[in-house]
């Protein structure tokens, strides 16, 4: 009989199956989009850099910006010169947006609150602000512009450019292996005979590490022949930082993954592995192995086979381990109210693909999916939602109005 774990039992035991962030390695900024940073980023100069112009008008000295003021046009400061004219009483210079502040200068009057013409302007309106972006106003000079443990987006890239950091320090990236499971599998494209199916769980699973920022260093498809089978994990457990499996995790006499990992089929020296049931629907048989290769004890994640099951049990559990790895926290998860009643199994926490909007109200509410829910075996049910709905209690429906737990797809 199998243990009987909470989601958040479950995940918090896979997660200590890792021993945390990995090593960091210095990586060009360029080359960066979607890495973690192990390091904070510090500004190496203050931003902006200089006092420089908020608008295109008029550089003055402050006892000169008044209405009805007429000052003479002593030169033009445009961004990027260094030029740096000298102000006196009863002048200005014109000046662009960007450009540094001559530092006889106080404030810019906006072009369209002057008149000009032969060579001087006249003030006509009061501006009532300075128009200057001050020297370090955004940032000091060595402060912290992103902690550790931040992913870096193209705008927090920006940022890290911005500071003057040509490079950054972050986690390397997990490098994991992709297993699919069963000699039913066949790769798209090909024909299929009577009882074979195309393959999809893997070409998902590949999809999902990469976009969740881990080098994914195979993805293959294992036969059901137990010594095969455990030649392909030494394989693909070689290379890798963790490995996942989808398919044969329950309890069948033909489920290759748990036997192999148990030791019922090809017993391997050293192994630890646990099969348990997760109380929730889809994604119930769970399991997780420790697998001994070149002197590591190399992580693997065994999750069921049905395609939304494989969905569903990424979000929960994989992407909890990388965000370990990484040395990221794990994304939240939201509030959002039902809009429509649908049936949910007793006993269990269901998961189901929904379509999140925002109504007239500014509620986030949300619809299944597929008609069917969360079935496991539906393969269009996540292709067309945008996120998750998580559900508890001991009704037997979900209601319009009920708040759920709701998170969207990374």
């Amino acid at each position: 009989m199998r243990d009987q774990l909470t989601i958040e039992a479950y995940r918090e035991e896979v997660v200590s199956l890792v021993a945390g962030p990995l090593p960091a390695e210095r990586v060009p900024l360029v080359e960066a989009v979607g890495r973690v940073l192990a390091e904070a980023v510090t500004a190496a100069g203050p931003i902006p850099a200089f006092a420089n112009s908020a608008m295109d008008g008029f550089a003055v000295r402050l006892a000169d910006r008044r209405v009805g003021a007429r000052l003479h046009v002593a030169g033009t400061v445009v961004a990027g010169e260094a030029h740096d004219p000298h102000l006196i009483p009863g002048q200005c210079v014109r000046i662009m947006t960007g450009a540094p502040l001559p530092t006889t200068a106080e404030a810019v009057v906006p072009v369209e609150l002057v008149r000009e013409s032969g060579g001087e302007i006249e003030i006509v309106e009061e501006s009532g602000k300075t128009h200057v972006r001050e020297a370090g106003e955004d940032v000091a000079a060595g402060a912290e512009v992103l902690p550790a443990g931040v992913m870096l987006t193209p705008a927090a890239m920006s940022l890290v450019a911005a500071s003057g950091r040509p490079q950054v320090v972050a986690t390397r990236r997990p490098r994991v292996a992709v297993v699919a499971t069963g000699d039913e599998l066949r790769p798209p494209g090909s024909r299929l005979a009577r009882g074979q199916i195309f393959e999809s769980n893997g070409t998902f699973l590949m999809a999902q590490l990469t976009r969740l920022g881990c080098e994914v260093t195979a993805s293959v498809v294992l036969p059901d022949e137990p010594q095969a089978f455990r030649a392909g994990l030494d394989a693909a457990a070689a290379a890798a930082d963790l490995v996942v499996l989808s398919g044969g995790a329950s309890v069948g006499d033909h489920d290759i993954v748990r036997q192999v990992l148990t030791g019922e089929l090809a017993p391997r020296d050293g192994v630890r592995a646990r099969f348990v049931h997760v109380i929730m629907q889809p994604g119930k048989p769970q399991g997780w192995a420790l697998w001994p290769v070149s002197g590591r004890e190399v992580p693997m994640l065994a999750l069921p086979g049905n395609p939304l099951s494989t969905l569903v049990s990424c979000e929960l559990f994989v992407e909890p381990v990388v965000d370990a790895l990484l040395g990221r926290a794990s994304r939240p998860w939201g509030r959002a109210v039902v809009g429509e009643s649908w049936p949910i199994p007793r006993g269990r926490r269901q998961v189901v693909p929904v379509l999140a909007a925002t109504n007239e109200d500014g509620r986030l509410v949300v619809t299944q999916a597929h008609a069917r829910g969360s079935a496991s075996h539906l393969v269009t049910a996540a292709a067309n939602a945008n996120g998750l709905a998580m559900l508890d209690g001991p009704s037997e429906h979900v209601v319009p109005g009920q708040v759920v737990a709701y998170r969207r797809f990374a």
